[in-house]
């Protein structure tokens, strides 16, 4: 993957703003009659700059080895996009009467087309979790196969459940780099490589198959990596005469442009997908006080993504990598027991699944918020986008 390059890419007229991208306009606030209106908004543009920062700020103190792309981390992610949507509908309508005039109201038509793309993502990104939640069923297959909590003498009959459980799982979560073919497209079998060395998988197909009934949201054709594109195109920072003309509102909008694309592209990397890709540039001048952690962020998961045992991955999230981990080394250790088993051999299988079960706890614990997180982001990006049309409407149809 490509290093994102972001030196050199501000615009001119953001050389010249010094204090704030916004202190032009407030000068010219400060020389014109009704200085404390113009005043009052200069200043919620800044705050909503200010909250942007924080938020951002907040996220990139994840520490990578406990908590970036974690189940909680994506869920604080999906709070801070609340956050600035609530924020920026709260801008959007105390200046209704800007927003209808040129340029703005093209500004404003533009993000909300952009915003509608990002409407298939979520409903990707809630397949996604779907496709969690039925490896997870699978983990609790092992589970329930090798619990010795009945201190019964665990024998070849459960460790052969556990086996196919374990097989059924690796099979689910190969990613399509993988084996350069299509094993994790939707309404498509999870076992096509039919020239693995595998032979196991053939055996193991008939199991998947409630995997391929499920109603998926987006179709066979659609790709995560091509939407993220589309949010991401024509995105430029506004200039000077913009600023001014819009008496400072471009500001916001590209700012929260710039959130919905992060947002989008961070969970795409994170959750299973149709067709994923990071291949997004995130070309934002630094003068803006939030650019610094979103980039840092950026640059932090492309990392994580270019790690040797991340590269094939089905997506980041970290409960991810502990599920493939713990259900890699438990199917290596039944690979190798012979039977009866040694206390010793029996004391380390046990020791695997304890830690298989605190990941399946975690991911049962987590998936459902996420999933409501997510639902919410669709319908708050619907109703936010249905409201500005209207309002939009209006002002060009007055009555």
């Amino acid at each position: 993957m490509p290093a994102t390059d972001y030196q050199g890419t501000s615009s001119a007229p953001f050389s010249n703003f010094g204090r704030s991208i916004l202190s032009l306009r407030r000068d010219q606030v400060h020389a014109m009659e009704g200085a404390h209106d113009g005043g009052a908004q200069v200043d919620e543009l800044e705050a909503f700059q200010r909250q942007v920062a924080d938020l951002f700020l907040n996220l990139s103190s994840a520490s990578a080895s406990e908590e970036l792309l974690s189940l909680a981390w994506v869920r604080k992610l999906l709070d801070s996009f609340l956050c600035c949507q609530e924020a920026f509908r709260a801008i959007l309508n105390n200046n209704s009467a800007q927003v209808l005039r040129p340029p703005m109201d093209r500004l404003i038509a533009e993000f909300y087309e952009r915003s509608v793309k990002a409407l298939d993502v979520c409903n990707a990104i809630r397949d996604g979790i779907e496709q969690i939640r039925q490896w997870e069923k699978l983990l609790e297959i092992v589970l329930c196969a090798l619990d010795n909590n009945n201190q019964r003498a665990l024998g070849e009959g459960q460790f052969r459940r556990a086996r196919k459980a374990l097989i059924d799982l690796a099979i689910g979560m190969l990613d399509e780099k993988d084996s350069g073919q299509t094993l994790a497209h939707r309404n498509r079998s999870f076992g096509r490589n039919s020239n693995s060395s595998h032979a196991s998988r053939d055996h193991h197909r008939r199991s998947l198959g409630h995997f391929r009934s499920l109603s998926w949201s987006v179709s066979r054709s659609w790709s995560a990596a091509r939407q993220l594109q589309a949010i991401g195109s024509n995105l430029p920072a506004p200039r000077g005469n913009e600023i001014l003309a819009t008496n400072g509102l471009a500001v916001p909008v590209y700012t929260m442009g710039s959130v919905l694309l992060f947002v989008m592209w961070a969970m795409v990397a994170a959750i299973p997908c149709q067709d994923r890709g990071l291949q997004v540039h995130f070309n934002i001048p630094r003068q803006f006080v939030w650019a610094a952690p979103l980039l840092s962020l950026h640059d932090r998961i492309v990392e994580e993504s270019k790690k040797r045992d991340r590269k094939n991955t089905c997506g980041l999230l970290k409960e991810i990598y502990q599920m493939e981990k713990c259900s890699r080394l438990l199917s290596e250790l039944a690979d190798s027991v012979q039977f009866p088993l040694t206390e010793e051999k029996e004391a380390e299988v046990r020791q695997r699944v304890k830690e298989l079960a605190q990941v399946c706890e975690t991911i049962k614990e987590g998936l459902d918020p996420l999933e409501r997180q997510v639902r919410e982001v669709f319908h708050r990006i619907v109703r936010s986008r249905t409201e500005g049309l209207d309002s939009l409407g209006r002002g060009h149809h007055p009555e």
